[in-house]
C-alpha cells in the first residue's frame, strides 16, 4: 500500500519539485535586472580610469542600459507570449550573457556603452515574463506572497547591487560583468532543461487584448508609484547631503533602509495581501507610504530621515504587491504583456521624477516631499476606480512552465 501510494503521487512531487526549482530560478532571474541597472554607478571611477573618460561620458552608459530597457517593455511580453515565454526567456539570458561578455573584455568606452545596450534590451524581454511565468507556476493562493518574495529580491538587488559590485571592483571592475553572464548562462541552461511541453494556445494575444480600462488604471498608479515613493531616493540623497552633511557612505546606509525593509517584509507582507485583498493593499500602501514620505523634509537628524525612509519602504511593499499581482490579473489571455507595458509605465515615472519634483525641490526641499505624498495619494482613487468601474478577467485556463 506505502509503495502504491509512493507510486501514485510520484509525478506530483516531482512536478512540485520542478515548479520550486523554476521558482527559485525566476526569483534569481528577478534579481539580474535591477542588479544590472544599478551596479555601475558604483564603477563609474574605474571606467573613468580604465577607459580614460570623463564621468558624462562614462554616464552615458546608464541611459543606455535603462532606456531600451524601458522602451522595449511596451512590446517584449507581447512577443514573448505570441513566440512562447520559454523560448523568449532562453533567448534573453543568453543575450544578456553575450551583452555581459562584452562589456567585461571592452577596450573602448564605446563599445562598452553599445554592450550595456545589449544588456538592457535583453533585459526587457526577461523581468516581466519571469514575473508573468511566477503566476503561471504558483498556486493562485499562494500568488501574492510570490509576487511580494519576487519585489522583496528585485529591491533587494537595489539594495545590494553598489555592495557586490564594490567589492568584486577592488578586484577588478570587469568580474562584475563576468558574474552576470555566468549567472545568465546558468539560467539559460536550468530554463531548457526544466521547460515542459509546449501548451497549445487557443489564441495568439496581440496588443490590442491590452487596450483595457483596468490595465490602464494600474499603468497610471504604477507610473505615480514610482515617481512619488520608489523613485525619489535621489531627493533623499541630496537632503541627507545638503541638510545634514552626510557623506557618501552615510548616505548609502540611508537610502538602503528603502530597500532593507522591502527584502525584509516583502514575502510575510505578501502573503498579508492575500487576505486583506489586492486594492485594500494598493490603498494601504499608498496612504502609508505618503505618509511617511510627506515628512521626510522636516527631518532634523539622520536617524528621523532613516527611519522615514524605512517605514515608507514597508509601506511600499504593500503597495507594489497589490499591483504587481492586480497587473498579473488584469489581461489573462496575454499575461506577459500586461506586466511589460506595467513595467514600462512604472520606469517611465522612475526617470521623469527629477524632471518634476527638483526645481521644486531646490527651492524648498520640504514642499517637494510634501507635493511627492500629494501625488502619491492620487493612486487611491485609481485603485478605488478600478473596483468600481472595472471587472475583474476570468482566470488563465491553462498553466505553463518555465
Amino acid at each position: 500500500m506505502g509503495l502504491r501510494r509512493l507510486v501514485l503521487l510520484g509525478p506530483y512531487r516531482c512536478h512540485s519539485l520542478r515548479s520550486r526549482n523554476a521558482t527559485i530560478a525566476l526569483y534569481v532571474g528577478g534579481f539580474m535586472g535591477p542588479f544590472g541597472g544599478a551596479v555601475l554607478s558604483v564603477l563609474v571611477p574605474e571606467l573613468q580610469q580604465s577607459f580614460h573618460a570623463t564621468r558624462d561620458a562614462v554616464a552615458a552608459s546608464i541611459p543606455a542600459y535603462l532606456i531600451p530597457f524601458a522602451a522595449l517593455q511596451l512590446v517584449s511580453g507581447t512577443i514573448g507570449e505570441r513566440l512562447g515565454v520559454t523560448r523568449v526567456v532562453r533567448t534573453g539570458f543568453i543575450a544578456y550573457a553575450i551583452g555581459s561578455l562584452i562589456a567585461a573584455a571592452a577596450p573602448t568606452l564605446t563599445i562598452f556603452v553599445a554592450a550595456r545596450v545589449v544588456q538592457g534590451a535583453s533585459n526587457a524581454f526577461l523581468t516581466p515574463l519571469l514575473l508573468a511565468t511566477l503566476a503561471e507556476i504558483v498556486p493562485p493562493q499562494h500568488l501574492t506572497r510570490a509576487v511580494g518574495t519576487f519585489a522583496s529580491i528585485q529591491t533587494g538587488a537595489l539594495s545590494l547591487a553598489p555592495l557586490i559590485g564594490g567589492l568584486l571592483a577592488t578586484l577588478h571592475w570587469r568580474l562584475a560583468f563576468v558574474a552576470s553572464a555566468a549567472v545568465a548562462v546558468a539560467l539559460a541552461v536550468f530554463t531548457a532543461r526544466t521547460s515542459g511541453a509546449p501548451v497549445a494556445r487557443r489564441e495568439r494575444p496581440s496588443m490590442r487584448s491590452l487596450a483595457t480600462r483596468r490595465l490602464g488604471f494600474l499603468c497610471i498608479a504604477a507610473f505615480l508609484g514610482y515617481a512619488t515613493v520608489a523613485g525619489v531616493g535621489y531627493m533623499v540623497s541630496f537632503y541627507a547631503r545638503d541638510r545634514m552633511g552626510l557623506g557618501p557612505l552615510e548616505r548609502g546606509v540611508v537610502l538602503a533602509c528603502f530597500g532593507a525593509a522591502g527584502f525584509v517584509l516583502g514575502r510575510p507582507l505578501g502573503a498579508a495581501v492575500q487576505y486583506i485583498g489586492r486594492i485594500p493593499s494598493v490603498i494601504i500602501g499608498a496612504v502609508f507610504s505618503a505618509a511617511c514620505v510627506a515628512p521626510l523634509g522636516f527631518s532634523t537628524t539622520a536617524w528621523q530621515l532613516a527611519a522615514l525612509w524605512t517605514l515608507a519602504g514597508a509601506g511600499s511593499v504593500l503597495l507594489w504587491t497589490g499591483l504587481n499581482t492586480l497587473a498579473l490579473e488584469a489581461v489573462p489571455e496575454n499575461r506577459g504583456g500586461a506586466t511589460s507595458v506595467f513595467g514600462a509605465f512604472r520606469f517611465a515615472g522612475s526617470a521623469l521624477s527629477p524632471y518634476v519634483f527638483l526645481p521644486l525641490y531646490n527651492e524648498s526641499p520640504s514642499r517637494a516631499f510634501v507635493a511627492c505624498a500629494l501625488v502619491a495619494s492620487v493612486i487611491v482613487p485609481l485603485a478605488l476606480a478600478i473596483r468600481v468601474f472595472t471587472s475583474a478577467p476570468a482566470p488563465r485556463p491553462y498553466p505553463s512552465a518555465l
